[in-house]
């Protein structure tokens, strides 16, 4: 993303791509997805004709086949696996952008949604240093923890954190919730046994679906890009139950690039409530209606 952020339009206008190269995205994400092409036609609402047209330039302009096809029955090739995540990621950028929900304040990213079921999600970045205002021990400890494991997950030194923490894996579908800490923030809003039921559940199946998939979507690519480290402060309206009452809540959300004990990528968040909004356009009164038990206390 920082690359492309580096830029000038004028060399991205210049750069050659075809003009429906966002639809043949849509044809492969959805064509990876179902894996059949019946199914992937009838949900792009296109032909047959149209979605193998897609996949072939796809495969010509990237030089290697994303697909094997072996008795009409689909299969993504290495190149395919690799290839889904950042395709997903597109697309969720790309309905972000048309909606007008993505802006720059500061030189740091605002995500807003506002859904006619109710639903409201408003996130901005935020500047790393707001860590040590002490505002949140939690969001403290498990920075310190975090250095001190040298971003390792299984690290001693990570471990008296992992109760307050989530923690995503990747896959071709998008990114996995794995675990989910006992004392949390998720847990401490949703309950124990909800909090439990989410592990191996997509973030297009949590509160707020593929809406809230595409918000999540940039910041977790930031972190996997750079290997660092991320805050952000996210003010949105929840349920605690199904069918519930959306309630409002201010939460600050400190995201580090991990690794597993394979080496593989591992995405740790840990949540806090906020006591003070900073989102741009966002009124300090919508605290007044925030739980006090959704604080995590360390």
């Amino acid at each position: 993303m920082n690359q492309i952020n580096d830029i000038a339009p004028s060399e991205l206008v210049s750069v050659k791509a075809p003009a429906l190269l966002y639809e043949m995205i849509r044809s492969f994400v959805v064509l990876a997805d179902k894996l059949n092409l019946s199914h992937a036609v009838k949900e792009l609402d296109i032909t047959r004709q149209t979605v193998r047209r897609h996949i072939a330039h796809l495969e010509e302009m990237r030089g290697a086949a994303l697909f094997t096809v072996d008795d009409r029955k689909y299969q993504l090739t290495d190149h395919g696996i690799e290839a889904l995540p950042e395709a997903i990621d597109i697309l969720a950028r790309g309905k972000v952008w048309a909606q007008g929900s993505a802006s720059h304040i500061d030189g740091l990213l605002r995500l807003s949604h506002e859904g006619r079921d109710g639903w409201t999600f408003f996130q901005q970045q935020q500047p790393l240093t707001q860590i040590w205002d002490k505002e949140s021990p939690v969001l403290l400890e498990v920075f310190k923890s975090w250095v001190a494991s040298s971003g390792a997950l299984e690290h001693p030194d990570f471990q008296r954190v992992r109760p307050f923490v989530l923690v995503y894996r990747e896959s071709p579908h998008g990114w996995l919730c794995i675990e989910v800490g006992q004392e949390s923030f998720y847990t401490k809003w949703w309950g124990w046994a909800n909090a439990r039921s989410s592990i191996g559940r997509p973030l297009s199946e949590f509160p707020g679906g593929p809406e809230f998939e595409a918000m999540l979507n940039l910041p977790f690519r930031e972190v996997q890009a750079n290997g660092g480290v991320r805050l952000d402060e996210v003010v949105t309206k929840l349920p605690r139950e199904a069918g519930g009452k959306p309630i409002p809540l201010a939460y600050k959300r400190l995201l580090l690039a991990s690794r597993f004990p394979d080496g593989s990528f591992a995405l740790v968040a840990a949540v806090d409530r906020t006591r003070a909004i900073s989102i741009a356009g966002i009124d300090q009164d919508t605290l007044r209606g925030m739980p006090a038990d959704a604080v995590v206390s360390f």
